[in-house]
Formats: structure tokens, C-alpha cells, sequence
């Protein structure tokens, strides 16, 4: 936990809304390993981060045309881009579904079983309501809702997405905090008047591409996991 921050220095919110890949799953080992299995002969590193790399500009795309469509279907575009043309049509279905099948961090189940003893938890996440239910089914991860992009039909950083947690659970914004891997998902959460706490991923990204971690002083909630996270508020 960053030192500017103490259990009695700062709100206490209601709602725990989380950023799901990177921040509670780790994408990149999963889909990298599944990549290995299906093309041997494929960077399944470099396969996996081009995959991602995309995501941000297939967003912005989608946005800019008026026509919202879940993260499944960009998943997909992408992937047919990027893939050996001797993939058939089911590999590719199936190789998409690989973000369903992603496994939570090490301590990420036990600390939101915490958690949700004191909070109400929910990712935030711009996965779609499908992908995110079955994954959690898969992984065990304990939401008490599940809401995405989907739900208020845009993208984060959209606002919208933000204060929609607040509307559908009858809070204030700031009464959700929001819990992400990622500065610029809090800088914006922050924007739209909810808690943030950042929580420290440094191989998000796999070992070829070390992320940054270092703390910012616009979230001084500022944590190593996330069972330092449930420390912080004693669950």
C-alpha cells in the first residue's frame, strides 16, 4: 500500500467495481498458451500481446461509428487479422473463446471471497455480460453482479460506464471504487467521481514487456495484490 494512503485517510466505499483482464485474470498467459498449443510454429508472446495491442483502436473504431457490439466480435476481427490463414472457421471460434477460459492471479479468488464479505463486488469490464459470466463460472470468481460495457453501451473510458455502476446499484459515485491494473482506467473513473486503488500487475504484459508500476499520486490506494487490498479494509 502507497504510504500517503491509511485505513482512516480516505472514504470507504460500497460498491468494488474491478477491471478484469490484467487486473483479475491474466490474459496473457492464457492466451499465449493457448496459441502455443494450436500454431507451434507461431511467437505465441508476440501473438498474444499483437492480439491486445489491437483492442484499443478496435474499440475506438466501433465507438466512432455509432454501433456499439461486444468485445467478442472485436476479439474476432482481430484475431482474423492476425491468424495463419490455415486456420479453419471452428479454430478460430475456438481460439476466441480463449478469453473466456482465462485463470484468475494466484491470490485473486481468496482475496474477492474477502472482500465480498464487507463489499459488493462487480467487474467493470469491457467484456461482454457472456464472456465475463463464463469466465467467472470457470474461475470461481465470486461477483455479486455482472457488469460490463454491454450494460451501458460503451467502452471504458466512456463516463457512462463509470456512473452506470453507481445507477444500477442505487449509489453514489463516490460510494463505488473502482479497482484496476491500469492508471488511465482510474484517471477516469476518478473523472467521473468514483474511488479508485491501483493494483500493482508488472507481468501483465509477460515477461518480454515489464509494465511500469510506480504509484501516482491521483490514487494513493496503491497495492501490491489484491489480498493487500482486502488487508487494507480488514476483510
Amino acid at each position: 500500500m502507497s504510504e500517503a494512503a491509511s485505513p482512516h485517510s480516505l472514504p470507504v466505499p460500497k460498491v468494488l467495481a474491478f477491471d478484469v483482464f490484467g487486473t483479475v485474470v491474466d490474459w496473457h498467459t492464457g492466451i499465449a498458451r493457448e496459441v502455443a498449443a494450436l500454431l507451434p510454429d507461431v511467437d505465441a508472446d508476440a501473438f498474444a500481446l499483437r492480439w491486445r495491442d489491437g483492442y484499443a483502436p478496435a474499440m475506438a473504431s466501433t465507438m466512432a461509428s455509432g454501433e456499439f457490439r461486444v468485445l467478442d466480435d472485436l476479439h474476432m476481427d482481430i484475431l482474423r487479422s492476425i491468424a495463419p490463414v490455415s486456420l479453419s472457421e471452428a479454430q478460430l471460434i475456438d481460439l476466441n473463446r480463449a478469453w473466456y477460459r482465462l485463470d484468475p492471479w494466484p491470490e485473486a479468488v481468496a482475496a474477492l471471497t474477502r472482500l465480498r464479505t464487507r463489499f459488493v463486488l462487480t467487474p467493470l469490464s469491457n467484456g461482454g455480460i457472456g464472456l465475463l459470466t463464463y469466465m467467472a463460472k470457470r474461475a470461481g470468481l465470486p461477483w455479486d453482479v455482472v457488469l460490463s460495457a454491454e450494460v451501458f453501451g460503451a467502452y471504458k473510458p466512456d463516463p457512462r460506464t463509470y456512473t452506470g455502476v453507481a445507477r444500477v446499484l442505487g449509489v453514489k459515485p463516490g460510494e463505488v471504487m473502482m479497482v484496476a491494473a491500469h492508471q488511465t482506467d482510474l484517471d477516469a473513473a476518478q473523472d467521473a467521481g468514483l474511488l479508485t486503488a491501483y493494483i500493482e500487475r508488472p507481468h501483465e504484459l509477460g515477461a518480454t514487456r515489464v509494465k511500469d508500476v510506480s504509484p501516482s499520486p491521483r490514487h494513493p490506494l496503491h497495492f501490491r495484490d489484491l489480498a493487500a487490498l482486502a488487508d487494507y479494509f480488514g476483510c
